[in-house]
Parts: structure tokens; C-alpha cells; sequence
């Protein structure tokens, strides 16, 4: 220890961030110590002179956090992950969760039961394989309390307005004014083509509000 003039402490947070800096800017699959290692250092560089000699050593591989700061999910649910767009929400999320839709032709009622069943408010109505509308718990109860029998209608005649279709890139304070009180989600696409759906409590959540 006689030996040693200085030390600098390094956040979790820090750490994690830098390392993932690491693989996706240098290429290097380094894991935690190593992001540590190298952000310790950012944060002595005022103290260094143009003519000091630093060596940094990055000591430890990335495969044993694969499932930890190379995992978005992970990162976000200890706050380590800023949350900036739609593909961020989506990201963050656990498994792949296959979007729930229903056909303009289906009853109500079977809208009712995939609400129940998969604990969800906004349902995205599909024609023909497009999307043509939407169903929502709010607009159902009101349809469904001032007209029982409404249940064994087709999703047709009670199909509200498609949710707005927005950029797999778009920043998260585009989505907070595009989700409102009388629109409760929006949709886009990914790379592939495949349709993903945010709600405001998607939003909620992300942001750790």
C-alpha cells in the first residue's frame, strides 16, 4: 500500500456504461473491472501531464456478463441505462413479447378474454393482416356498460382509431406528448418489419417514474 499515491472510486453505474463504451466503440469484450479500470482513469486525467506514462489494464473478459451489462433489460432495471427512444422501451423489456392482436372480424367478447388473459388495456385491430384500428378497456367498458349484448358484435363495430404509427427511434419525450388521456399507446416497427406496441405505463416504467 506505501506504494500507492491515489485512489479514485468508480460507480456500478460508471463501471457497467464504460465497458459496453468498450465493446461497441473499441471492440474489446471486456466485462466490469475493465470498464472500471478505464473510467477510474477519465477521472484522473486532469491530474495527468501531457509527458506522464499511463498504462491501463483491462483484466477481465466480457462473457461472464453477457446476461448482466451486456443485457439492456438488466442495465435499465438498475437504473444503469439511460432510456431515450421507442427501441429503448422495447429493449428493456423481458423475453420477447409477441404483440396481441385481433381481427375486425372476431366478437368483442373475445377481446374481452385476451384483456383478461394477457393483463393488457390496448389491443391493435388487424384486417387482412394490417392494422386497421384498435380496441381499448376504456372505450369497451363504456360500449359493453350501456350495451351488454354488444359482446357477440364483431370488433368491427365498436373499432376505434388505430394508434399512431411513429419511428423505431423516436425519443421518448416525442412519445410522452404523442400518449395522452384519449391515446394511450402508440405502435411502430422494427428493422424486420415486426410491429411493437408502448403504453404509458410502458413509459412509466422506463423512466423509473
Amino acid at each position: 500500500m506505501d506504494v500507492i499515491d491515489e485512489f479514485t472510486q468508480v460507480t456500478d453505474k460508471d463501471g457497467a456504461v464504460m465497458a459496453r463504451r468498450l465493446a461497441k466503440e473499441e471492440g474489446l469484450f471486456c466485462g466490469y473491472s475493465a470498464g472500471s479500470c478505464l473510467k477510474g482513469l477519465m477521472q484522473l486525467k486532469d491530474s495527468l501531464t501531457k509527458d506522464d506514462l499511463v498504462v491501463c489494464i483491462l483484466h477481465d473478459h466480457g462473457s461472464r456478463y453477457v446476461a448482466k451489462i451486456y443485457n439492456d433489460q438488466w442495465m435499465m432495471e438498475r437504473g444503469f441505462l439511460d432510456v431515450k427512444t421507442f427501441k429503448d422501451i422495447i429493449n428493456g423489456r423481458s423475453g420477447k413479447q409477441k404483440l396481441i392482436t385481433i381481427s375486425a372480424d372476431q366478437p368483442v367478447a373475445e377481446a374481452v378474454e385476451l384483456m383478461k388473459q394477457y393483463d393488457i388495456e390496448h389491443i391493435p385491430v388487424t384486417k387482412e393482416g394490417e392494422i386497421v384500428g384498435s380496441i381499448t378497456e376504456g372505450g369497451l367498458f363504456q360500449k359493453v356498460f350501456s350495451n351488454p349484448d354488444i359482446k357477440n358484435e364483431k370488433i368491427a363495430n365498436v373499432v376505434e382509431a388505430a394508434f399512431p404509427l411513429v419511428d423505431f427511434n423516436v425519443s421518448v419525450d416525442k412519445l410522452k406528448t404523442l400518449i395522452t388521456k384519449e391515446n394511450g399507446a402508440v405502435m411502430s416497427k422494427d428493422d424486420a418489419g415486426i410491429y411493437h406496441i408502448v403504453t404509458k405505463y410502458d413509459v412509466i416504467q422506463a423512466l423509473g417514474a
